[in-house]
């Protein structure tokens, strides 16, 4: 978690120098050099070299996305950047070099306790920006430490006052109200938090099989209701069905006609049907008058 602080001290220290003081510096030594020689003396070189030491520490250049305070005996004086700059050596002195750039930020709560007493692991990233370079500066000592420890507390927070099931399935409303936690927090520090967008959030697995098992049985009960549901429509039907046929019989033989046509229509089908069944229908005698027309034709 500290490394990302000393990679910003290195720099830091890198950047004391800059390129544009070290060219000054050379071509006013290469200057002193060639008049010492010009009038045969030391005097232009010593000259020189100091001359070419002063801007090489007074020279300085921030890049367009960075701003850097200048403190005159550790008071505030001003804001510079981007571009290129001096300063007095020694009196001045420049802060930390701050990227007004949008960072990102990942966060991570491991084994926190949902509200319903549900143990979770919960990947975050953040997105935020310095908006104040002179808050962020002289408000907070490290404000990237400040916001990321305020992260991890913000979301643990949130994780406890929230359910699973409200985490798994709402995470874009959880990411809201970390992101209006987190920018009440850091507004004072020039740093405002655009959004929090949940990665990931991980349960036991033992706790995984549970839910899954669980969700497969209530997909089960459904569609037993469903079918029962469906059983209970069609008897309904069922019995409208019969009343209307037990109040007309002919409607009742149309329908065994219409049995009969749909059973036969398949070429080469066979089709038993008991002779009381066709009697009762009065089917007998077309089926063989039907019959007898078929052999006197062959």
């Amino acid at each position: 978690m500290f490394q990302p602080v000393v990679l910003r001290t290195n720099t830091l220290q890198s950047r004391r120098v800059s390129g544009v003081g070290i060219l000054v510096c050379c071509v006013s030594i290469l200057l002193g050099a060639w008049a010492s020689e010009r009038v045969h003396s030391q005097v232009p070189v010593v000259a020189a070299a100091i001359v070419g030491l002063y801007f090489l520490l007074s020279i300085k250049v921030v890049d367009q996305w960075e701003k850097v305070a200048v403190l005159r005996f550790g008071r505030f004086r001003g804001l510079k950047g981007p571009g290129v700059f001096l300063i007095i050596p020694i009196v001045d002195t420049l802060s930390r070099y701050v990227d007004q750039r949008v960072r990102v930020t990942t966060v991570s709560a491991e084994s926190t306790l949902t509200r319903d007493t549900v143990p979770v692991n919960v990947d975050a990233i953040v997105f935020w920006l310095v908006w104040n370079a002179e808050k962020a500066i002289l408000e907070v000592e490290d404000y990237m430490e400040a916001i990321t420890l305020d992260s991890q507390t913000a979301l643990r927070e949130s994780i406890g006052r929230h359910q699973l099931a409200q985490m798994i399935t709402e995470r874009e409303t959880l990411g809201r109200e970390l992101q209006r936690i987190l920018d009440e927090k850091t507004t004072p520090w020039g740093i405002t938090v655009q959004s929090v967008e949940i990665r990931d959030v991980r349960i036991p697995q033992a706790l995984e099989n549970a839910m899954s098992q669980q969700a497969q049985a209530d997909r089960e009960r459904q569609a037993r209701v469903i079918l029962g549901d469906a059983e209970v429509q069609v008897s309904d039907q069922f019995a409208k069905a019969a009343q209307v046929y037990a109040d007309n019989p002919v409607a009742l033989h149309l329908r065994g006609m219409n049995m009969l046509f749909e059973a036969m229509r398949e070429k080469g089908s066979m089709v038993v049907v008991p002779s009381s069944a066709l009697d009762t229908m009065g089917l007998g005698g077309t089926l063989a008058a039907t019959t007898l027309a078929k052999q006197g034709s062959s």
